[in-house]
């Protein structure tokens, strides 16, 4: 039976708030196997991430992938920690108060903006948590994900849902579901490799490396290949490249079974060994470094297409905190709160409404 949690105090006639939550995938809390495991627990456990029936894929979790993988994946993340933890965390972390920064400078300063990871810490559910008790009625919920997956946001829209319910007085939610095509968001990648190209010139090709989900997600209706394909059109048309000089590819396979295609090592590998001599490498499906951008990519790739006579790589940085990616991200949080920003006025009225209600129906405070 579902046990319903007492609601934090209220008193009559304080202002409703609105928040926002940033939520990122997650990252281990240290780069050991020891933080690893419960991470790699918690994220592996995620039906939406491994649709494999649950009893067998908890005898191959259990049995083999959590007695092998954290040990080498802790290596991997020592080689790309930062003096403040985890990149994908500081950089979440970042956004959320340049996002808070912005949209105060925007005329918004009473919202509350909060980050959260769907695996690790800070939790969706503690986060939510920490939004209620600040009385917010009004949740938009942004799930830091370009491109919609079942695996990413959708799992997001999961975690939220499970996490309410416990909660007597529901708020209203909004969620971004993906923002693949936005313009200030395709705007923030393009100014970003013209930037590295006025730097370090032009290369043969742009290899456009999003994560890899399995192919049959695609034929059971997920939209993400599309999405993927849709944002690499844009970016390419907006840098005004010719067909073929810029490349999708799909990175991070898991496991045995087939992957979205075409795959970015071999994809690499392959251009090496077909004369190309400099290659540049972007990700536009992750806003902020990680793993799978400052290892796979910028180190096991570069190594790759390098092993195999290419010449000249360059790794192209995520958004991070690139004020081109913070505003379009304020924007696009604006967009998606709208009648929720209501201006003083109209709060103000709101309050004294509800002041004099309470007390027409005897309410002493």
């Amino acid at each position: 039976m579902a046990r319903y949690w007492t609601e934090p105090a209220y008193e009559h006639g304080s202002p409703a708030r609105v928040g926002v939550l940033l939520a990122n995938l997650g990252t281990p809390a240290a780069p050991t196997a020891g933080a690893l495991r419960p991470y790699l627990r918690q994220f592996l456990s995620d039906p939406r991430v491994v649709e494999i029936p649950r009893a067998v894929w908890w005898l191959i979790l259990n049995g083999i992938i959590l007695n092998v993988r954290p040990a080498k994946s802790a290596a991997k993340y020592a080689s790309i920690w930062m003096e403040e933890g985890s990149p994908l965390k500081v950089h979440t972390e970042r956004q959320a108060k340049l996002l808070a920064g912005y949209l105060t400078a925007a005329g918004h300063p009473d919202l509350e903006v909060v980050w959260a990871m769907r695996y690790g810490a800070p939790s969706i559910p503690d986060m939510l948590n920490a939004l209620r008790a600040r009385g917010c009625d009004r949740i938009l919920v942004l799930p830091a994900y370009p491109q919609y997956s079942s695996s990413t946001t959708g799992s997001v829209i999961d975690e939220v849902a499970h996490c309410m319910r416990h909660w007597r007085n529901m708020p209203e939610i909004r969620y971004v579901r993906s923002f693949h095509d936005d313009p200030a968001y395709i705007d923030a990648i393009v100014h970003s490799v013209r930037e590295h190209w006025q730097r370090h010139g032009e290369p043969d090709k742009l290899v456009l490396s999003f994560h890899g989900v399995p192919r049959r997600t695609l034929d059971l209706g997920d939209p993400y290949h599309c999405e993927c394909h849709k944002t690499g059109r844009l970016v390419a048309e907006a840098l005004n490249l010719p067909a073929g000089r810029a490349v999708v590819t799909f990175q991070s396979r898991f496991g045995k079974a087939e992957w979205l295609q075409p795959y970015t090592q071999p994809t690499l590998e392959a251009l090496a060994k077909a004369g190309t001599r400099r290659v540049d490498v972007i990700c536009p499906g992750f806003v902020s470094d990680c793993l799978e951008t400052l290892e796979e990519i910028a180190m096991e790739c570069k190594a790759a297409f390098l092993a195999q006579g290419g010449e000249t790589f360059h790794y192209i940085p995520c958004l991070n905190e690139r004020h081109e990616w913070i505003n379009a991200l304020t924007e696009l949080a604006r967009r998606n709160l709208g009648n929720w920003l209501d201006t003083p006025k109209a709060t103000a009225d709101r309050l004294a409404a509800s002041r004099q209600r309470a007390v027409a129906l005897g309410a002493s405070r």
